[in-house]
């Protein structure tokens, strides 16, 4: 047993956030909390501790709001800016972890971390306090299932626009950010999910993500009990889009939470 864990979506915009900047649409000129939108990360709070699902740009203002003091570990699904710029946010985390951060990631997003953030490494910065830069120690992971903090967890190859990327399930909860199509191979890893967290960017087809048809054809062809919708641009304003969705399907906001 794992033991009751908590799910907290920490932000479910798209790249450019909502509000967006120099938009006056009515999405982002809302007064309704529910359609301000930081980029997508999600937080897993485990008896074991807390794994955050990728280091967006606000990743201090995401834990700051939801009063968390310490991540354990961190999961990537892949390298945009959106999903990994917030990384150097660890820093005070690994000085009371006493180590450095522990991040589950594939090749290719550890050579672009290591790219993004070439100062951690440089071998003057290890002989820094913790603290001062970015202390990562690095899980490289595959389409394998792993364990992480004591929690199994199976990766979910997905495609994104002609970027691959990864979603994670955890037991009977999957979470699916950026994606444009499920490959075949992942279908199997999707049957019998209690909760399906799924990519959903607008009304209209787009190269890189699930419209919102799209995302509703998946669903009903998987069967979550329920299925909430992340990745959302100003296109989906959350009451009137609400409205339209099946009674098992909802638009996800920054906060929620739900346990499993």
């Amino acid at each position: 047993m794992q033991g009751t864990r908590t799910f907290t979506f920490l932000g479910t915009g798209t790249s450019a956030g909502v509000p967006m900047v120099g938009c006056d649409c009515g999405t982002c000129q809302s007064k309704n909390p529910k359609n301000h939108r930081y980029r997508c990360s999600v937080l897993i709070g485990t008896p074991q501790g807390n794994i955050l699902i990728d280091t967006t740009p606000e990743l201090r203002l995401q834990l700051l709001r939801e009063k968390i003091s310490l991540v354990h570990a961190v999961l990537f699904t892949h390298y945009h800016a959106d999903h990994l710029f917030g990384l150097d946010d660890v820093r005070p985390m690994c000085r009371q972890l006493n180590a450095a951060m522990p991040l589950y990631c594939v090749q290719e997003v550890e050579g672009k971390i290591r790219e993004a953030f070439s100062y951690a490494f440089k071998a003057e910065a290890q002989q820094l306090p913790l603290g001062y830069v970015p202390r990562m120690a690095f899980h490289r992971i595959t389409e394998e299932p792993f364990s992480v903090l004591g929690n199994a967890v199976t990766p979910v190859p997905l495609d994104h626009a002609h970027f691959y990327v990864l979603g994670f399930r955890f037991d009977d909860v999957a979470y699916c950010t950026d994606v444009s199509k499920i490959p075949d191979r992942s279908w199997q890893r999707l049957e019998g999910l209690r909760v399906l967290i799924l990519d959903c960017l607008r009304e209209k087809p787009h190269p890189g993500h699930l419209s919102l048809d799209q995302a509703l054809d998946i669903i009903r062809q998987l069967r979550p009990e329920k299925a909430y919708l992340t990745h959302l641009s100003h296109d989906l304003e959350h009451d009137a889009t609400s409205r339209r969705l099946p009674p098992n399907v909802e638009l996800a906001y920054d906060g929620l939470k739900f346990t499993f």
